[in-house]
């Protein structure tokens, strides 16, 4: 069964606060001052957007614990640990979606995990620009 999609004005929106109230960085231990449900949201849509932008099954990312998405065109992984896993914490996801930060800046700081030879995010972030 599909995951309900997460309206666009629905999604910007828990965006544009959890990166208004709780800022965001490639080192960052969470989002603080943003209730929980408004970075779920914000996490899933963005998760969402890079699931439509760049479709497959080749890499699996995953922000616990608000959710995880497989994408990247590339051989399909059925079982197991799939080989490539992308994963980080809600901050360092909000600030690569939005471009706040890059790849090379969040990896170089330890705040990604990246393992396997296609679990490279660069050419397919950000997935939103935020809008001054």
């Amino acid at each position: 069964m599909a995951r309900a999609r997460i309206a666009d004005e629905v999604g910007e929106s828990a965006v544009r606060a959890a990166v208004a109230e709780g800022g965001t960085g490639a080192t960052g231990s969470g989002i603080r001052g943003v209730n929980r449900d408004t970075t779920a949201t914000a996490v899933r849509y963005l998760l969402q957007l890079l699931a439509e932008s760049a479709p497959g099954n080749t890499v699996e990312v995953r922000v616990p614990p608000f959710g995880a998405t497989q994408a990247i065109e590339g051989p399909r992984h059925t079982r197991g640990t799939p080989p490539n896993v992308v994963e980080m914490d809600s901050a360092t996801w909000l600030a690569l979606a939005t471009g706040a930060t890059d790849w090379p800046v969040a990896l170089a700081a330890g705040a990604v995990s990246a393992s396997g030879s296609r679990a490279d995010l660069s050419e397919h972030l950000p997935v939103l620009r935020m809008r001054e």
